[in-house]
């Protein structure tokens, strides 16, 4: 099982990113995603998550209305659009599916928000 992030960077507030994350070496589409995020003295929170066909999505309050989660079964791929990014959306993002009871993990990529 892998999880490949990337997207990440350095973005003004009210500025926009897409992360993609890239899965392998599993039935992607027989699995739900999600987008996880760690600011740095923070704990790890979960920011969104999509079923495995799509349809049901979930979102941490804070960012309701500015991200959206989806996903591309065909080409592997999760995705967060971030929209009016803000400064206290900084951190590093991780993408993670769980599979049975293993929680398998990206490497993370950095998000910053300032000016």
């Amino acid at each position: 099982v892998q999880l490949v992030e990337s997207g990440g960077g350095l973005v003004q507030p009210g500025g926009s990113l897409r992360l993609s994350c890239a899965a392998s070496g599993f039935s992607f589409s027989s699995y739900g995603a999600s987008w996880s995020r760690q600011a740095p003295g923070k704990e790890r929170e979960l920011v969104a998550r999509i079923t495995r066909d799509g349809i049901r999505l979930n979102y941490l309050n804070s960012v309701k209305g500015r991200f959206t989660i989806s996903r591309e079964n065909a080409k592997n791929t999760v995705y967060l659009q971030m929209n009016s990014l803000k400064p206290e959306d900084t951190a590093v993002y991780y993408c993670y599916t769980r599979i049975g009871v293993t929680d398998y993990w990206g490497q993370g990529t950095q998000v910053t928000v300032s000016s």
